[in-house]
């Protein structure tokens, strides 16, 4: 099955096309050959998922970033109809070349107060950042979703097209798996001098998305196509 989704923000009229792939025993990740897809998606629905279809999503925040300030990405785990995992652990796997992360929170939902943002600290997890819990709960209309943030190396040159690394997750029976091509893609640009100066608060959680505009929306908007996407599934 092939899914196109457009998303556009201010003056951009970028249209971003997402081809999603549906697999009946195994896990399809949308890709696009030769393009740098700021967002790819997923889903698993095999024997481990007991007829239930669980779905993945990588965002960058932005099409286009400025080297030497920040990158962030949102790893989602959802899930479709009546299944309810818990997922305990969310590994995600940065450019190459790229060092720790800044900041990383995890949005996941809670018995009291619904879907509540944390911060958390990742760990290193074999060539990626983990984060760790006794259980995030997950139904169809409540995704986990882990955002963290990565400084842009200055070694980056303007231009290029930086692709990061999958995600691992790791849960109750049938939400765990393995997603190296959940990657998402970005093109490095020059900074300007505002962004320079946001750059430099990274301790702060603040980096080039903040604030900016860009083709793609902004990631609260890309969540809430998720969460319309997971509902009307």
């Amino acid at each position: 099955m092939i899914r196109t989704s457009r998303i556009a923000a201010g003056v951009a009229t970028t249209a971003l096309v997402v081809a999603g792939v549906g697999v009946g025993l195994g896990t399809g990740v949308a890709t696009a050959a030769g393009s740098c897809d700021v967002r790819s998606h997923a889903t698993k629905q095999d024997a481990s998922t007991v007829g239930v279809t669980h779905v993945y999503d990588k965002i960058a925040s932005a099409e286009q970033i400025g080297v030497g300030t920040t990158v962030t990405y949102q790893v989602v785990v959802g899930t479709t109809g009546i299944g309810n995992p818990y997922v305990n652990t969310i590994t995600d796997y940065p450019p190459t070349g790229f060092g720790a992360p800044i900041k990383t929170t995890i949005t996941a939902y809670h018995a009291i107060g619904g879907q509540v943002t944390e911060d958390v600290t990742a760990e290193p997890n074999g060539g990626g950042w983990k984060v760790t819990s006794t259980g995030w709960f997950v139904n169809s209309g409540n995704p986990v979703t882990m955002t963290i943030t990565y400084p842009v190396p200055s070694s980056v040159k303007a231009g290029q097209q930086i692709t990061s690394g999958g995600v691992g997750v790791a849960g109750t029976v049938g939400v765990g798996t393995n997603l190296p091509n959940l990657t998402a893609c970005f093109t490095a640009r020059s900074a300007n001098a505002g962004e320079t100066v946001i750059g430099s608060l990274g301790d702060n959680g603040l980096g080039s998305s903040d604030g900016q505009l860009s083709s793609t929306g902004s990631l609260s908007d890309i969540i809430s196509d998720v969460l319309r996407n997971l509902i009307g599934s």
